[in-house]
């Protein structure tokens, strides 16, 4: 079965997923795969031989883990994936997963940071040295823009325009936007951009942001260095990078943006998914309404 779900994987490396994707949709195959190891003779799957059952015990083992719905609806997408795959591949005659149903889970609220505390974030790398410098540059673009990790390892020099303050946008399937920047982010990438070569003294690359040894960025390393800063403010578990996005949108709409515009320069497909972030601010709603109608205020 591994061939298999290494061809499936080029195959949607082609249709343009993300690294990120790729990797999850692996890692579900593969766990996939050691599960059903003990129903074959020898411990070679055979796709042919997979039937509902099967699947449905695989799926019926993840039920007691933690953030079971959350697991149980992303494996079963990538298992649907991988056996349609298959079908249009003639590979198997009969599609085990047809008709089965992907299970429902509520997605939680997204995390984010108040004002105060993107602000004291935004002045927590010293600006005294070119690595300071050019993480609050990254820290100050990517609050301005609502970028995501992947998105700002990937920004080049020609996508930024200073005069406009825009920058051009490369996001998931290799969809283009482009996105306004505010003048404080301007500011600290102009400021970045005096050192930048410093850290590319023959002017090789075209990316804007490098490591220190001017290469671009893979997504796990600026996401460990951005970590790093996110730790002395965040003061709870599962604050990341991709929290600096959900700030952005929180504060934009919680300041009268309008939704379809924050959609726009969000990336998303989809208005639901920005709409995700109204709950976020239900309660400000709530507590400026208990504030000001004269009807919801408590009697004395």
């Amino acid at each position: 079965m591994h061939g298999y779900i290494d061809k499936f994987i080029e195959n949607i490396r082609i249709e343009g997923k993300s690294v990120n994707t790729q990797y999850g949709y692996r890692l579900d195959l593969e766990q996939f795969n050691t599960f059903l190891i003990p129903f074959f003779p020898g411990g070679k799957v055979d796709v042919n031989e997979i039937s509902t059952l099967m699947v449905r015990d695989f799926l019926r083992d993840l039920h007691d883990k933690p953030d079971k719905n959350r697991s149980l609806a992303r494996k079963t997408a990538s298992i649907k994936m991988f056996f349609r795959y298959l079908m249009n591949q003639n590979i198997i005659a009969k599609n085990p997963v047809e008709k089965m149903d992907t299970p429902r889970f509520e997605k939680p609220l997204p995390k984010f940071f108040t004002e105060e505390e993107i602000n004291l974030l935004l002045k927590i790398p010293e600006a005294d040295n070119k690595f300071g410098i050019r993480n609050r540059a990254i820290f100050e673009l990517i609050y301005s823009s609502g970028l995501r990790i992947g998105e700002v390892c990937n920004v080049l020099l020609t996508d930024l325009d200073i005069k406009n303050c825009l920058l051009r946008v490369k996001g998931k399937g290799n969809k283009e936007r482009i996105v306004p920047v505010g003048r404080p982010a301007i500011q600290s990438i102009q400021n970045y951009l005096s050192i930048r070569p410093t850290f590319d003294p023959e002017g090789k690359s075209n990316h804007l942001f490098l490591t220190k040894s001017g290469k671009p960025f893979y997504n796990r390393q600026l996401n460990i260095i951005l970590q790093h800063f996110i730790r002395l403010i965040a003061m709870q578990k599962g604050y990341s990078p991709h929290t600096i996005r959900h700030s952005f949108a929180t504060h934009l709409l919680k300041n009268g943006a309008d939704l379809r515009a924050i959609q726009q320069m969000l990336g998303h497909t989809n208005l639901s998914t920005t709409e995700t972030y109204t709950h976020v601010t239900l309660e400000d709603v709530k507590t400026a309404y208990h504030k000001a109608h004269p009807r919801a205020k408590e009697k004395k």
